[in-house]
């Protein structure tokens, strides 16, 4: 497996070979980094683990949602590091020096799709390809202090993409901009196939209450004001659905455990290496029985219809992203795990609806970027793009 180049290890040392890309398009004269989940022709997909990057074979086509970006007039620039098997929420892979985040160096960058990150956030890309089934958009995103969308699951294709957990895994991307990033996602999304207007925005109090600390309530309550001058004072509700917070958040983790070792584990049991982390979390996904992945799977259609009958055809959600800014890199392992835990509480929701959500950076805690959250209704993926668009514009004239 080769290793990384560049200041902020966002890119892999690769041979670097020619990718044909439109001369012409709306995205003409654009750097595009793609993370190593996607296949580019003429490369090889590692998936951020050596034995696979050993086994692969060189892609003969470029996954569909890449080639739509150099059809636009893109030109392909790298493929960046990922979390091993895009199975992890920091960006620390054992087997990479870990990508650099270029808004708070200390801290890191967020993963799966750290490099992709790192290279926006360090103006080494203007745009890059992540994914998102946990939360490796919005994440990282928040972490290095840029926009980030999961996409309504199922929107936009995933052939010539390594699986995760199919029934969360999504396509995302990152930008240097908002009429850029808006422009991606117009070529890849088309036109919303929810047709309601939002414009009757919601906040739930015990989701606001997974913010870590004083500074970043503080810090939080200053970003929704923010965003209220432009969309309006959401509305505050005590809304409870069936399943308690942490009900949902061992629902989310059973579920994408369990279809995360139905994709990888015979490789696995085959010998296949990981290292520290991911590789308990693919033992843990092990454990998972049938019977528990169907008592899950209830829980999250249950758990979806009562989401979507609270937003209703014209309500999003207003929520902070993650519980704050990025961990430091120096944590310990028992502080990672427990900001993983806080983190995976709110970023959940939209992974087990299926539905959109949009990162805005807007916020900061002790200089590190912070993002708040819009999340809508299924297929309104393009109306939270232009509603993070007013709250940008909002912010920049603060």
């Amino acid at each position: 497996m080769p290793g990384t180049q560049g200041p902020l290890n966002a890119f892999l040392d690769l041979r670097q070979m020619p990718v044909a890309n439109a001369e012409l398009g709306p995205l003409a004269g654009l750097r595009l980094a793609v993370k190593d989940i996607y296949d580019v022709a003429g490369y090889r997909t590692g998936c951020g683990n050596p034995q696979r990057f050993a086994e692969a074979h060189a892609a003969s086509r470029t996954a569909e949602a890449v080639q739509t970006i150099l059809d636009a007039g893109a030109r392909f620039v790298g493929k960046t590091q990922t979390d091993e098997l895009a199975f992890s929420l920091f960006g620390q892979n054992s087997h990479f020096p870990f990508p650099v985040n270029p808004a708070a160096p200390e801290r890191v960058t967020g993963g799966s799709s750290s490099g992709s990150a790192a290279a926006i956030a360090g103006g080494l890309a203007n745009i890059a390809t992540g994914s998102d089934t946990g939360g490796s958009i919005r994440a990282p995103a928040s972490f290095c202090g840029l926009i980030g969308l999961r996409t309504t699951h199922g929107r936009i294709p995933l052939d010539g993409t390594m699986k995760l957990a199919s029934s969360f895994d999504t396509f995302g991307w990152f930008a240097d901009d908002i009429e850029t990033y808006e422009t991606v996602g117009k070529l890849l999304l088309g036109r919303d196939s929810h047709q309601h207007p939002l414009n009757r925005p919601l906040s739930i109090r015990w989701l606001d209450a997974f913010v870590t600390g004083p500074t970043e309530a503080a810090e939080y309550a200053r970003m929704k004001a923010l965003a209220a001058s432009v969309i309006g004072q959401p509305a505050e509700t005590e809304y409870a659905f069936a399943s308690f917070p942490d009900e949902l958040y061992w629902c989310f983790r059973r579920l994408q455990a369990f279809e995360a070792w139905r994709e990888h584990g015979d490789w696995i049991s085959a010998g296949g290496r990981l290292g520290p982390g991911v590789a308990e979390r693919f033992g843990f996904g092990r454990t998972i029985d049938a019977k528990t992945a169907a008592s899950e799977a209830a829980r999250r259609l249950a758990f979806r219809a009562e989401f979507g009958a609270m937003l209703g055809n014209n309500g999003f959600l207003v929520l902070p992203t993650v519980p704050g800014a990025a961990p430091l890199a120096s944590s310990t392992p028992e502080q990672f795990q427990a900001y993983r835990k806080r983190a995976l509480q709110l970023l959940c929701l939209s992974g087990l609806s299926g539905f959109p959500q949009i990162t805005l950076p807007i916020g900061s805690v002790d200089g590190a970027p912070f993002g708040l959250s819009l999340l809508g209704p299924s297929g309104s993926d393009v109306a939270l793009i232009r509603l993070g668009r007013k709250i940008l514009d909002a912010a920049r004239k603060v």
